[in-house]
């Protein structure tokens, strides 16, 4: 497959359809090259997976954008924010594999030289904030418990 980043732009359903489709080739690209690495066949498979969720549900689906031309706050909008509400258990534990794999599969974007090696460097910052996300992860269930004491109290009025 050669890749053309301006094949990876979403406008309508038509088109992320087939950018969907196209993510998914590249993602297998990915994946076997990690295994070519000699790295375990279920860490790659966790690694090119958490790079999926965040391509393919996160970039594609919900925000229409090229994954060769985002910025790196999307990173952060999707960790800290995307993923906490749009995930029945959101936890630091999931979200760090999923980071990981978001990480690891721009540094193998810029090693091929499908993207700049400063966005690669911008992305692995935002992925590294593992505190961020966790005391996000811990707001949204302190207000998740706070709300659940409000119905109950409320419940018995």
């Amino acid at each position: 497959m050669t890749l053309q980043p301006n094949q990876f732009n979403v406008s309508d359903l038509d088109s992320e359809i087939a950018v969907d489709g196209r993510c998914c080739e590249l993602l297998k690209q990915f994946h076997q090259q990690l295994l070519q690495e000699g790295i375990d066949p279920l860490e790659a498979g966790q690694i090119a997976h958490g790079a999926d969720y965040f391509l393919r549900d996160f970039i594609i689906a919900d925000r229409y954008m090229n994954l060769f031309t985002i910025e790196p706050c999307c990173v952060r909008q999707f960790a800290g924010h995307w993923y906490i509400i749009k995930n029945l258990e959101p936890n630091i534990k999931e979200l760090a594999t999923i980071l990981q794999g978001v990480a690891v599969f721009y540094a193998y974007l810029h090693q091929n030289g499908h993207v700049s090696q400063s966005l690669s460097e911008q992305i692995q910052t935002e992925t590294a904030d593992l505190e961020l996300y966790s005391g996000r992860i811990d707001q949204f269930w302190q207000i998740i418990a706070r709300d659940r004491l409000f119905e109950t109290r409320c419940s018995r009025i």
